[in-house]
């Protein structure tokens, strides 16, 4: 038979070197790759052949490799030396020389396997993109609709791909219903087992508080607010740590907006949570006392080798500090990365008279 020609074959892959940015090279090596493996299925494998695809005319070449050797005894692998003058004079035992050969049947073969390629690195390209178009945005809010769920994740429709938000990276108090338009925060980029890409987003990651308010507020996309942490029990409170260089920016007042406008429209995409915008200080005392706001602060006690802070508060402030079941205290000690011990001034003045009975014993 003769050479395969697939000049149709080329002008299709300078094509989607174009459109796809798929390297022309890069897909003829794999044809030649793939066009082996269909040889060898199909035919002799134990001849040593190498596959060659002329990449200005896409003829397709199939050659043995043989040895030239004095007596045959693997006609596959070998060739006399007298039929091996007839190709290349100068050719000696032990030298190696390129036959050519035409296997029956194999063009069919050759365009089925070139068609089965092309449509797999097409699609793998186009994986590729993705991947790295979604991984560029992560860390970044995206708008999805719901899809559907599939046991307890839910699925976004993202436009390219779809959006996987685990249980726990949903909201325990909001209702996600099918066809709801939503935003989330793209926590992270995966392929999976078949190489598909897989965007994990979520709606309850302290970041997408942090994404939020720098949509909101312009003064921390522009830096001249930062947040300095968040802490949040996602649905329910969220307090957040902000500071600003220019004494001539109220950081708080910035982000709250006139009449709370600002804060509102945060607080809405969050279905109601309530949020704590604190100030910053570097002294941990101050800080960690605006950390329990809504609670007042009579003092506190700092122990910076152990990171350790004795709070005293007003009697009627001790459930406000604390909150319920704990959330204002615990909010406060990861906004602050520091142990809170909370205690009213009774229990306080207690504790001290308890010190002072046994220091006089």
């Amino acid at each position: 038979m003769k050479a395969i020609d697939n000049k149709e074959l080329i002008l299709a892959l300078e094509e989607l070197e174009k459109e796809k940015k798929i390297s022309k090279t890069y897909m003829l090596e794999s044809i030649e790759t793939a066009l082996l493996t269909a040889y060898r299925r199909n035919f002799d494998q134990e001849e040593n052949v190498k596959i060659v695809m002329d990449e200005q005319t896409g003829i397709i070449h199939i050659y043995a490799t043989k040895e030239i050797v004095e007596v045959v005894e693997k006609p596959d692998l070998q060739i006399s030396r007298v039929d091996a003058i007839k190709i290349n004079k100068d050719l000696n035992i032990g030298d190696s020389v390129d036959i050519e050969i035409f296997p029956k049947d194999f063009g069919r073969i050759a365009a089925q396997t070139a068609k089965q390629v092309i449509i797999q690195k097409i699609r793998e390209a186009e994986r590729n993109i993705v991947f790295s178009e979604y991984s560029d945005r992560k860390g970044e809010i995206v708008s999805g609709i719901i899809q559907k769920t599939e046991g307890s994740a839910i699925v976004l429709d993202l436009g390219k791909l779809e959006g996987i938000m685990p249980i726990k990276e949903q909201m325990p108090t909001e209702k996600y219903r099918v066809n709801d338009k939503i935003r989330a925060y793209v926590l992270d980029v995966e392929r999976g087992q078949k190489g598909n890409v897989q965007v994990i987003v979520s709606r309850s990651h302290p970041d997408f508080v942090r994404k939020l308010f720098e949509f909101e507020i312009p003064e921390i996309y522009e830096g001249l607010i930062e947040i300095k942490n968040v802490s949040r029990d996602a649905g329910y409170r969220s307090k957040v740590a902000v500071y600003s260089k220019n004494e001539n920016i109220d950081p708080v007042g910035s982000c709250v907006g006139q009449k709370g406008i600002r804060i509102q429209n945060i607080i809405n995409e969050l279905g109601g949570e309530k949020i704590d915008v604190i100030e910053w200080n570097e002294d941990p005392a101050i800080y960690i006392a605006s950390a329990l706001l809504p609670a007042q602060v009579m003092a506190v006690d700092v122990k910076e080798d152990e990171k350790f802070a004795q709070v005293v508060v007003p009697d009627d402030q001790l459930s406000l500090a604390i909150g319920k079941s704990g959330q204002n205290a615990r909010l406060a000690a990861k906004l602050t990365n520091w142990k809170i011990d909370i205690k009213s001034e009774t229990q306080f003045r207690e504790i001290l008279a308890s010190k002072q009975e046994s220091e006089e014993e």
